[in-house]
């Protein structure tokens, strides 16, 4: 079962009549050196994009409209077989029937990475990491506008999400009850942070159950997960994604903990404690030695030799490549402070950040899941590489394009703008998969491939590439040419037979970017139809009872029929002073 399915099969459950129509991208994993940038030494990482969206049709004949969508990254660390799944956006457009779907779709993606059975990346551990931020509106520009759309508060926000991964850990402990011998147990946890409140006055905030004897918020199930107030970096039972420091210190930096993230204030608390010098200052770059210029070794003078230029300057040079490595190796003062705040301190610290005291309540939570199996499984040599593409999987820059699309180039403030950006928008992903295979790629020439033209003969021209042909038939009329001259040569072959050497020429200036010291050594994955029909797209109709509306005897209400009694409240009379 792939992502698309388990999501169509959750959201065939929703009560109502009505059709969903899903588009799912997941993008082909690629280098990431930016997840644990203050880690000695860096540990290597594998980055994958996922963008999930849901349009809704109330009927056959009515047109389909965006109700949710959601973005999210998994991060796979192979040196300690963990991933985190970090949800980064999810919207809503509200312009869709009761009860909105994004609830049951975001629970649905976490379990399908949650669960070890149906997680399609190679990892014994998974953290699912988010920080909640109440806005009104994430990926559906102008939605907020929209007159039936109610963002949530900043305090609802953060219970909503604390009762996701509630739901969540709860079907993960009723599935592990149930699965027999054979199946992977798994063992759960949960933290929750509110930055700036205590753990009492977070549960007085989201309005939770206390229990006094432990003060800590319960649920009203005996089986339900138990949330823990604070991070999970001090807990040694489920695996961190960073592997420890390899020379064995017993005090491992603040860089092998905490994950950094876009638009997350987390990364951007750690950039600022990673410039920070014991002068509180900002460090300063490093001076750069004098250049010396290069001379001719110079005559013996007295049986002695005066010390060459080029010597000192290839000293220099070795100097400059060792500070280089000491940096690189894990220097402390490159680190900053990181190596002296520790992980409840920088927390702690998180409170007073702008982004977490701005007048809105935010929360940090993460979910912890590890098989618990005393015999891992073996990872075979015939295993696929972390970097080969999987079926149904898309490049990363389509995933790019569509969400760059999706926020800069659509707006969803009333009924027919989201109708219309719906339509585009679905057109042009069948539209990518559909074209992408029949662009031929252009290969740019390299110095290695066009060696050879170097030595050819003065009558001979390199190719062309189908790819630069031009469609008004220049390279045609070359041909021909071409063939006129060699109808009207008197015979002469050595002229053309004779190999001449082309003057040597200044190579153009290039037009990209060095590539990476390890480029991915797979290709990108080329999206065809059947990929969009097996993978990306999916439908399923739902035809379920509707939610008993509000104030009937289902939705909590007293039944009708049965008396009410009021009770009278006698006034007392005050006594008048005569």
């Amino acid at each position: 079962m792939n992502l698309r399915d388990a999501l169509l099969n959750s959201i065939a459950c929703l009560p109502g009549t009505r059709d969903f129509h899903i588009h799912v991208l997941s993008s082909s994993p690629r280098k990431h050196s930016g997840l644990f940038p203050y880690a000695t030494p860096r540990p290597k990482v594998y980055l994958q994009d996922i963008l999930i969206l849901l349009s809704e049709q109330s009927s056959s004949a009515s047109p389909r409209v965006l109700v949710s969508a959601v973005e999210a990254n998994v991060y796979t660390i192979p040196a300690t077989s963990c991933a985190i799944l970090y949800i980064s956006k999810v919207d809503s457009t509200a312009q869709g029937g009761a009860p909105a779907p994004t609830a049951t779709l975001v629970k649905s993606l976490i379990a399908f990475y949650a669960d070890p059975e149906t997680r399609p990346v190679s990892s014994h551990t998974l953290w699912v990491q988010l920080f909640a931020r109440a806005q009104g509106q994430y990926l559906f520009p102008n939605s907020a506008d929209f007159e039936g759309k109610h963002p949530l508060s900043d305090v609802k926000l953060c219970a909503w999400w604390r009762k996701v991964f509630t739901e969540v850990a709860e079907g993960l402990e009723k599935g592990k009850d149930e699965k027999g011998k054979g199946k992977v147990r798994v063992k759960s946890g949960l933290y929750y942070v509110l930055p700036g409140y205590n753990e009492l006055e977070a549960i007085q905030s989201l309005k939770l159950p206390l229990n006094p004897s432990s003060l800590s918020a319960t649920s009203t199930t005996s089986t339900s997960p138990k949330w823990t107030y604070g991070h999970p970096y001090s807990q040694t039972e489920i695996p961190l994604p960073c592997p420890p420091h390899t020379k064995g210190q017993a005090h491992t930096s603040l860089g092998h903990y905490v994950p950094s993230f876009d638009d997350d204030p987390k990364s951007r608390f750690m950039d600022e404690i990673a410039l920070t010098t014991d002068s509180n200052g900002i460090k300063s770059p490093k001076k750069k030695k004098p250049k010396t210029t290069l001379r001719k070794p110079e005559s013996k003078a007295n049986g002695q030799s005066r010390p060459h230029r080029e010597d000192d300057a290839r000293d220099e040079t070795t100097t400059e490549k060792k500070d280089k490595e000491d940096d690189e190796e894990g220097d402390p003062k490159a680190q900053g402070e990181l190596d002296k705040v520790s992980p409840d301190e920088f927390w702690e610290r998180m409170s007073f950040r702008q982004e977490c005291i701005a007048g809105a309540v935010t929360g940090f939570f993460a979910l912890g899941i590890t098989s618990t199996d005393s015999s891992p499984r073996e990872v075979t040599v015939s295993a696929p590489s972390p970097l080969a593409p999987q079926p149904g999987q898309v490049a990363p820059r389509l995933v790019r394009r569509v969400v760059a699309s999706l926020m800069n180039g659509h707006e969803f403030s009333t009924t027919e703008r989201s109708i219309r950006a719906t339509q585009v928008l679905e057109d042009a992903i069948k539209g990518l998969c559909e074209n992408i295979g029949s662009v031929p790629a252009v290969t740019k020439p390299t110095l290695a491939s066009t060696a050879h033209l170097l030595f050819l003969g003065g009558g001979l021209e390199p190719s062309v590439p189908e790819a630069e042909v031009d469609g008004d038939g220049d390279d045609g009329r070359r041909e021909e040419d071409d063939d006129d001259k060699d109808e009207n040569d008197d015979g002469d072959a050595s002229a053309s037979v004779l190999p001449l050497l082309e003057i040597p020429r200044t190579p153009p200036r290039r037009s990209a970017h060095l590539p990476d010291i390890s480029p991915n050594p797979f290709p990108e994955p080329v999206t065809s139809l059947e990929t969009y029909h097996s993978h990306i797209y999916g439908t399923v109709s739902v035809s379920n009872p509707p939610l008993p509306p509000k104030g009937s005897a289902a939705a909590g209400a007293p039944a009708q029929g049965k008396p009410v009694t009021v009770l009278a409240v006698r006034k007392k009379k005050r006594k008048t002073e005569s």
